[in-house]
């Protein structure tokens, strides 16, 4: 097993959540991006921050953002193209559109097909990463409906079958919102793997070891070193674990995104012939697939009575007692995000000093103007 020394905890920043939102959405408007468009994709990318998932926020601005963009594999200016229209359903080319509103664009479309018949299906190729998913299945929960999101890594190839030699999906994200407790919906959002790759990528950035769990090496010894996956000497695991203790339902978890987001657009997988060929280790995320599901609960469910029925399912999780000596109180998926959120939205968004001043670089603020440091205040 190889270890890390962590890093003294690096200081913090704090940022007004909407000066974030101006200063992103300028910066998308610079590369191209229409500016009703910019603004979706930094509430896109500023929800992780916001929410408390930082490997899904800013730091992936510089590291995988503006390369797609400046590469041009991602085309600033594309317009979806619908391919195939069913009413209720359709199959929709997103021509390397930023994810980030693109995959947003598209939930208010299964929002508007699910107002129309009751449900709404949006099944998209030719798709980008999109951060969280959770951002985009809560604007169908925010219209009072139940949304799920599904996402595939495109061809790209970075977790093994279990007891498999050769890696096979990505980690394959997975989101399911609803509304709950006022101003707290649920929101699921997961990636099939135990953790998505920026998880581990931000921990090698904190110079911070990763809990035993999360990383394996060919043998299934545990990985706590976040820089071993980069360097090729350990994978991810799926959820579940080890084979003996549930890791098929992360990996039959990843397998139904497959279907769900690739299968039904018509967009590229992992699991193709050309991976058992060498065609590449870890293959190509060009071609990603989502799939945008919206229910109108409150239409479908006999009696009207969904939106109720969601306050007391989700507000008897909330009222449940902790047990003895438990580290925290029992919660439901979205909540503690939400409470974040709130707080973050009203004292500012925490980032550490180096992405602070990585950011400040890009042009999106003058870092000068800021306290800088946690306990400073937010501008």
């Amino acid at each position: 097993m190889t270890t890390t020394t962590p890093r003294p905890e690096a200081p913090t920043a704090l940022v007004g959540h909407e000066r974030l939102l101006r200063a992103v959405t300028g910066l998308f408007t610079r590369r191209g991006l229409p500016v009703a468009r910019a603004r979706t994709a930094a509430e896109a990318l500023c929800h992780g921050d916001l929410v408390g998932f930082p490997s899904h926020g800013l730091f992936n601005l510089e590291r995988l953002y503006l390369p797609l963009l400046d590469t041009g594999r991602c085309d600033p200016r594309a317009e979806p193209v619908t391919v195939n229209d069913l009413g209720a359903c359709a199959v929709v080319d997103h021509r390397g559109a930023l994810g980030l509103w693109a995959a947003a664009e598209a939930m208010d479309d299964a929002v508007a097909r699910a107002r129309r018949h009751g449900v709404g299906i949006v099944a998209v190729r030719g798709g980008t990463h999109f951060g969280c998913a959770g951002f985009h299945a809560a604007r169908a929960a925010a219209a009072g409906m139940v949304g799920v999101v599904a996402a595939n890594c495109g061809g790209q190839r970075l977790v093994p079958a279990p007891g498999g030699g050769l890696p096979l999906l990505g980690t394959n994200p997975l989101s399911v919102a609803a509304p709950g407790l006022p101003g707290r919906p649920f929101v699921l959002d997961m990636s099939t793997t135990v953790v998505p790759t920026g998880r581990l990528r931000l921990a090698e950035r904190e110079g911070a070891p990763v809990p035993a769990g999360w990383l394996e090496d060919e043998r299934g010894a545990p990985v706590t070193d976040p820089g071993a996956y980069d360097r090729a000497e350990a994978r991810l695991r799926w959820l579940g674990g080890e084979t003996g203790t549930g890791a098929y339902k992360g990996f039959g978890l990843g397998l139904a995104v497959e279907v769900l987001a690739a299968g039904l657009s018509g967009s590229a997988t992992g699991p193709a012939p050309g991976a058992l060929t060498g065609d590449g280790a870890q293959g190509t995320d060009d071609g990603v697939g989502f799939l945008l599901l919206a229910v109108d609960a409150v239409r479908l469910r006999p009696g009207g009575d969904f939106t109720q029925a969601m306050r007391d399912l989700f507000g008897t999780v909330a009222d449940c007692p902790p047990a003895r000596d438990a580290d925290g109180e029992p919660r439901y998926p979205g909540w503690w995000e939400a409470e974040r959120a709130q707080r973050r939205r009203r004292e500012g968004v925490p980032l550490p000093a180096g992405l602070y001043e990585e950011l400040a670089a890009l042009g999106l603020f003058d870092a000068t103007e800021d306290a800088g440091h946690e306990g400073g205040g937010a501008r």
